[in-house]
């Protein structure tokens, strides 16, 4: 059998056709009309190679080849109805799947907690994965179902993805509790004399964004500590006398630490959801996003 010209809609008509045994009473309980289910049926008749089912003076006999399809068919059609039934009517306490959402560790650090904590208190059988994000190939991994959502800067996402901005982020200056050269009120000069710690995601860059900004005004940073993650960086930061520019939410709360204005070189970011085509309808993916805004605005 060619299956490609297999079509659900003729295994229902096949189904209604060998328990009703008649055209007529099969065409009613499918809402067709009579003609139209007998094209169907000659078109299953091709596709198997075999009568299917053979008039008779009280309406039709199905084959042997029939009776031998009717279990397997009643499964097959019963399983797709199941599948169909459960994401109409999706119910988080009782969903049983896998999500892979990618980010990058500042947003596992701002979204990843809550999240997780609140899909084991209301969904406890969907698992989380969490893998790092990486941006150049996020269209291929989401094609390939290898990730389902990614939290992200929009702009940077591959055009062919849908996206939601979720919010704006800006950058602030931290530095250990009472530091002594963290005010309010400093200024360029003073701000690029300090000790800096900067993100280099690819590692080992001491060249970034903000840095650029500065050569363009004329001036130049000490900087003297280059890692690739930002969550290293308040651990350090509060234990020196070293500075960073990090993403306020990362700090926002800490006792441990001076926080304060960041210089107007430094620029904010948009973070956003991401997610390929294949998962936009689908009730349980469309639950999770709706989470994730929820954890948000909370």
């Amino acid at each position: 059998m060619n299956t490609k010209r297999l079509d659900l809609n003729l295994l229902a008509t096949l189904e209604a056709l060998l328990e009703e045994q008649n055209v007529t009473r099969a065409a009613a309980r499918l809402h067709l009309s009579q003609p139209a289910v007998s094209a169907q049926l000659n078109r299953l008749r091709d596709m198997f190679n075999d009568p299917l089912l053979i008039p008779t003076q009280r309406g039709m006999m199905p084959t042997a080849m029939a009776l031998e399809l009717l279990a397997p068919l009643r499964v097959a059609l019963d399983q797709v109805r199941d599948t169909v039934a459960t994401h109409q009517q999706f119910d988080p306490g009782f969903a049983k799947l896998t999500v892979t959402i990618a980010c990058t560790d500042y947003l596992q650090t701002v979204i990843g907690r809550s999240l997780i904590q609140t899909l084991r208190a209301q969904a406890p059988g969907i698992r989380i994965s969490i893998r790092n994000l990486e941006p150049r190939r996020l269209d291929t991994q989401m094609m390939h179902g290898e990730v389902d959502l990614a939290l992200m800067t929009p702009d940077d996402a591959p055009p062919v993805l849908r996206t939601r901005h979720l919010y704006d982020e800006h950058y602030v200056l931290i530095g250990r509790k009472d530091h002594p050269q963290l005010r309010d009120s400093i200024t360029l000069e003073e701000y690029v004399q300090l000790e800096h710690v900067v993100v280099s995601l690819n590692g080992g860059d001491f060249f970034t964004p903000v840095d650029q900004a500065l050569k363009a005004m004329g001036y130049t940073r000490n900087l003297v500590l280059s890692v690739a993650s930002f969550l290293f960086i308040p651990e350090i930061v509060a234990q020196s006398d070293l500075v960073a520019l990090v993403p306020w939410r990362l700090v926002a709360g800490r006792g441990d630490l001076t926080i304060i204005k960041a210089p107007d070189v430094s620029t904010g970011f948009s973070v956003g959801m991401v997610w390929h085509e294949r998962n936009h309808r689908h009730t349980a993916h469309c639950w999770i996003r709706e989470q994730v805004i929820d954890v948000l605005a909370d």
